[in-house]
């Protein structure tokens, strides 16, 4: 079994600088790669703010963190992925960009190293047939905020190995993470519940059942959910939301999953939520309000 000391990010969002955050603060050696140096550097810096939140927080001592920033590296080029023992890819949830990813980087990797992917949605199995490493490739999908959130998913694909699953299981637990195990089905467990969930308040927004506030205060006060369905959207982005209704509905032929009209027309206006400053509610003002 691979041991794993080294581990390599693609992708410095959210996602790839939460990996990489709680990689180093559990002792790993972190190399962060983004389409340009400048890209990976600003994750560096996203994770140094984040840092600096936890220990203000009391969450953290002023050590831990500059231990964790000492050990995590920009990468100037994919090159530096090559002595990686794990590489996360953490990308936009889009099949096309993920295996080009994946062609760039196994031409750099060692033989012997892994290979995960944090989709929350995609074909684990159809995403390591595009690799030359189907058995040590599997998904390692965190959940956002990445130092916040206590689960991570780990999904195998029809050919990884057990020792490849193995690595990944310690790895994961190394983190203090807890993990559950999903089958290879699309969306996996967290978003295949999730999601629909999501669209379903979307379409009893778009039918006229009730508005953005009282969708959301009725789920948070009559479900006890910390965040309203909307709310949540916006937070995990509108684009997002529909790709993995995309993949449902594409993957299980079930109109049950089919996407709303007006998630798709959001998405199509630009208006992906809190990164884009307007998505169910608008965010450009102190506080947020809602759109509809």
């Amino acid at each position: 079994m691979v041991e794993i000391r080294k581990i390599g990010v693609v992708g410095a969002g959210q996602m790839g600088a939460g990996i990489a955050h709680v990689s180093a603060l559990a002792g790993y050696e972190v190399t962060i790669f983004d389409v340009s140096h400048e890209r990976a550097q600003k994750g560096v810096e996203t994770i140094a703010a984040n840092l600096d939140r936890q220990l203000a927080g009391g969450k953290i001592a002023e050590a831990d963190k500059e231990a964790a920033l000492s050990r995590i590296i920009a990468a100037d080029g994919a090159g530096a992925l090559g002595d990686a023992d794990l590489v996360i890819e953490a990308a936009n949830e889009d099949e096309a960009i993920k295996r080009r990813i994946f062609a760039q980087i196994c031409a750099v990797l060692r033989p012997d190293a892994l290979l995960a992917t944090n989709t929350s949605s995609i074909s684990i199995t159809r995403l390591a047939a595009s690799t030359d490493r189907p058995e040590r490739f599997l998904g390692i999908h965190f959940m956002n905020p990445v130092p916040v959130m206590k689960l991570v998913e780990l999904v195998r694909g029809i050919a990884t190995s057990d020792e490849t699953y193995e690595a990944a299981r310690a790895y994961v637990e190394r983190l203090g993470k807890a993990m559950t195990v999903s089958e290879d089905f699309p969306a996996f467990i967290v978003n295949r519940i999730l999601m629909p969930m999501i669209n379903e308040a979307i379409y009893t927004l778009y039918e006229g059942v009730g508005s953005v506030d009282n969708i959301d205060t009725a789920m948070k006060l009559g479900a006890n959910h910390p965040m309203g369905p909307l709310q949540l959207a916006d937070f995990i982005g509108l684009d997002t939301c529909l790709s993995i209704m995309q993949v449902l509905h594409d993957g299980l032929s079930d109109s049950k999953y089919r996407p709303c009209p007006l998630l798709v027309k959001y998405v199509e206006a630009g208006w992906l939520g809190r990164k884009a400053g307007r998505g169910f509610y608008d965010y450009r003002g102190e506080t947020p309000v809602p759109t509809r």
